[in-house]
Order: structure tokens, then C-alpha cells, then sequence
């Protein structure tokens, strides 16, 4: 029989030995953080600090393992309800949001808006105030951040941004979890965005110095990041002692990076600029020919759906891609993020290092 920390585990079990002392003659007693994020909203990674963002992680470490890993069930949603707005098609954020919140034993609700009145024939104010009362938490994908911002202002429970045309917390949340998975820490390692200035982007300038992470910004002219992000990022780095670079030159940018990461140059909402933005990101494809610029341990992220003029099959289905283990920590990141924001549930096994 293979010895590991699931078949421990179960015969541990049948000896009447707790969980909790299982974990701690395996793992050691977990460290502490104080951390406390219960009935916090999460709408851009500006407003978590280093340590809240390494506790979310932590956190969506400690889900896997016990969930996926060691089989368990975890009911910590057990008599809560989320409603999920929805004016945007998804596909890896609402399956991560339902099935994450389902297998926690809650109850997610999928509205979109032809289920719900929202700014149409009630106002946003209204519908925060209303689902305050039936849910627990509100998870919004909408076109436009302010509609997140005033729903916070209004609802008296926590707020989560499923995205906005401004920021995509959950993503870079898993593309953290991901990269810290594989490199087995997040301190020092260098990302190379070549693409458009968009909502992911923003993103990762939100928060990769507070990792000590590098970033290093390729975007063609017109399409930069917005320049009050820009600013912001620009004093994070000083903060933190990270370096940033903004260039127009893809292979700039990917010099002796870490990280090579892309998404759509077409976001929902932006297809009549489809011909435009085409002639605007040529030269911007990443290939295998980009990556010799980059450091010998490179990998490449994407949040998807992913075309063809973004990256290239040699490199997306290539070894260093992780694209599918960061689509599925989707799921395992905004589990995290409702077990911090709704419940006083700590993880229980060790931290990682960052």
C-alpha cells in the first residue's frame, strides 16, 4: 500500500486519532498571521496588503489540499446563500464561483440580467439593499467599476468582483497560486506582460510588488494601462524595492523574465474594435521565438479563452505552459476568498513560502 498523507490519514482514523493531531504530527503546528478579512469586499487587490494577499493564498493552499488531496468535506458555507450577477458571459468564473461554493456546502444563486432588475427597472441601490437580505455575499462580473463601488457602498454584506472593465482580482489570485506552486515562492520572480493595458493587467500592478515580484510591461501604443494605475504601481515598486519597466518592445520585456503572460486583445464589449486592435498588437504574439528572451525557467499564463494571435500552439500547449492548473486554482483562489470573507475558519495546515 502507498504510504502518503491521504491513506495516513484514513488509518489514522479508524484509530480514533483527531484530524487535528493528524495535521500536526504531519505537517507541524501551522503558523499563525493576523490576518482577519470576515465581512470585507474584494474589489481591486489595491486594498490588501502584502500579508492579506499571502493569507488568501495560504488559504486557497490549505482548501486544495485538504479538499482535493485528502478527500475531505469542509461545510463552511453550510446555511449560506451567494448571488452571482452576471452581465457578462463566463465560463471558468462561474464555474469556479457555483461549483467552489456548492462543494462547500452553500447555495449559489446565478442571476443574470434577464433574471434580475438590475439598473433597469431597479436601481442598483435597491438590488444591493435586497440581496443584502436573502444572501450572504454578492459576487458582480459587470462592465463598469463604479456599478461594484456603489453596490459596496450599499449592501451590508461583502462585495466580490467577478470583473470589471478596471481590475480581475480572482484571476491573478489563482495565476498567483499557480506560479507559487510551481516555483515554490512568488519573492524574485520576474513577470512579462505583453499585450493590452487591460483589467488583468491592472490587476497584477494592483499587487505583484507587494509579493516582491518584478514586472516588466509591454503594451503598443494606445493601449497602454491606465495612468492612474500606473502612478499607484510606479510608488508600489519604490515601496516594495521591485523593478517595473513599460516598453512597446515585446522582447524587451521579456528579457530574462520568469513569467511570459498574455489575454485576449478583444475583450467583451470591444469587438466593432476587432480590425483596429488586430493591425495595433501585430508583432505582439508570443512564441517560442519570445521566449529564448526569457530566463531558462520560464512559463507562460493566460486567463482565457485564448486565440491563436496571442500565442502561438508551440507555446500554449508546450510544457511550460500552466494554463489549465491556472484555470482550475480558479476555483480554488475564490473558494479562499468566501471562506475569509464569510467565515472564521483559519487553514490548518503549514503556510507556504512566498
Amino acid at each position: 500500500m502507498l504510504f502518503n498523507r491521504r491513506n495516513f490519514v484514513s488509518i489514522a482514523k479508524l484509530a480514533g486519532t483527531s484530524k487535528q493531531l493528524l495535521r500536526q504530527f504531519w505537517y507541524g503546528t501551522p503558523a499563525q498571521m493576523n490576518v482577519d478579512l470576515k465581512g470585507r469586499d474584494l474589489l481591486t487587490l489595491q486594498n490588501y496588503t502584502a500579508d492579506e494577499l499571502k493569507y488568501l493564498l495560504w488559504m486557497a493552499s490549505d482548501l486544495k489540499q485538504r479538499i482535493k488531496h485528502e478527500g475531505e468535506y469542509l461545510p463552511l458555507m453550510q446555511g449560506k446563500s451567494l448571488a452571482m450577477i452576471f452581465e457578462k458571459r463566463s465560463t471558468r468564473t462561474r464555474l469556479s464561483a457555483e461549483t467552489g461554493f456548492a462543494l462547500l456546502g452553500g447555495h449559489p444563486s446565478f442571476l443574470t440580467m434577464q433574471d434580475i432588475h438590475l439598473g433597469t427597472n431597479e436601481s442598483l441601490t435597491d438590488t444591493a439593499r435586497v440581496l443584502s437580505s436573502m444572501t450572504n455575499a454578492i459576487l458582480a462580473r459587470v462592465y463598469n467599476h463604479n456599478d461594484l463601488d456603489l453596490m459596496a457602498k450599499e449592501a451590508t454584506i461583502p462585495i466580490i468582483n467577478g470583473l470589471s472593465d478596471l481590475y480581475h482580482p480572482l484571476q491573478i489570485l489563482a495565476d498567483y497560486l499557480t506560479l507559487q506552486e510551481h516555483y515554490g515562492g512568488l519573492q524574485g520572480l520576474t513577470m512579462a506582460w505583453i499585450g493590452d493595458g487591460n483589467n488583468v493587467l491592472h490587476s497584477f500592478m494592483m499587487s505583484a510588488a507587494k509579493l516582491g515580484m518584478h514586472l516588466r510591461i509591454a503594451t503598443p501604443r494606445g493601449f497602454e494601462p491606465d495612468l492612474r494605475i500606473t502612478k499607484i504601481t510606479e510608488q508600489n515598486s519604490k515601496e516594495y524595492g521591485t523593478k517595473l519597466l513599460l516598453t512597446r518592445d515585446p522582447l524587451e520585456a521579456a528579457d530574462s523574465a520568469n513569467v511570459l503572460v498574455t489575454d485576449t486583445w478583444i475583450s467583451m464589449g470591444q469587438e466593432e474594435e476587432k480590425k483596429e486592435r488586430l493591425k495595433a498588437f501585430q508583432g505582439y504574439q508570443i512564441t517560442m521565438q519570445t521566449a529564448k528572451s526569457a530566463a531558462s525557467n520560464w512559463t507562460f499564463l493566460h486567463c482565457l479563452p485564448r486565440k491563436p494571435e496571442e500565442v502561438d500552439d508551440e507555446v500554449f500547449y508546450s510544457p511550460q505552459s500552466l494554463v489549465f492548473q491556472e484555470a482550475e486554482n480558479r476555483k480554488w483562489t475564490i473558494m479562499a476568498v468566501m471562506v475569509s470573507l464569510l467565515t472564521d475558519y483559519s487553514p490548518q495546515l503549514q503556510k507556504p513560502t512566498f
